[in-house]
């Protein structure tokens, strides 16, 4: 079976951007949707709504979306625009690759991004960069170069299962706590 080559998406930041958060390549819903965590069962959006519950807009949650994550059109420019206030992005360490279904594990002959010209000529506030999973933290040895900190955060994908939600929320936490310098 042979995989097809799959281009990734444009980074999402703004100029205000403190903390850069780099994840492997979007998932095959992601890409089908254009829309980053689109999977419903990944628990990103969940996760940064449990760490600023009072600052979640109205929309965020989109109830009348089809899926149990409520992910629309227009709860993810909501959700993006929410992101972006709060000093986050999000980009991929790989620009494309080829892959067939959306586990790390199949990614093959993968390109990566090149983070420290997205910095340079975007990021002027950056302060900090967070790995979503192990597969982007496999990463970090170029992302250091950067002259940043580097935090590995435990992966928003329904593949980590081990980790309970509670478990991945501390450790989001913690890793938020410490990134804002």
């Amino acid at each position: 079976m042979s995989s097809t080559v799959l281009h990734g998406l444009p980074p999402l930041v703004g100029p205000h951007t403190r903390v850069l958060i780099l994840g492997s390549f979007p998932g095959v819903r992601s890409l089908q949707q254009q829309q980053y965590y689109a999977h419903p069962q990944n628990q990103f959006w969940r996760l940064l709504a449990a760490l600023w519950p009072d600052t979640v807009p109205a929309g965020f949650y989109d109830k009348s979306a089809s899926t149990a994550h409520g992910i629309s059109c227009s709860s993810y420019e909501i959700r993006s625009k929410w992101l972006l206030e709060r000093g986050l992005g999000l980009w991929d360490v790989y620009a494309h690759c080829e892959r067939q279904g959306s586990l790390d594990s199949a990614i093959r002959n993968a390109t990566p991004n090149d983070i420290a010209t997205l910095q340079r000529s975007q990021l002027p506030q950056l302060q900090a960069i967070a790995h979503n999973g192990g597969e982007s933290f496999k990463h970090a040895r170029h992302t250091r170069t950067l002259g940043l900190p580097v935090y590995q955060l435990p992966s928003t994908s329904p593949a980590n299962a081990s980790w309970s939600f509670e478990r991945k929320l501390e450790a989001w936490r913690e890793v938020m706590r410490d990134a804002w310098i």
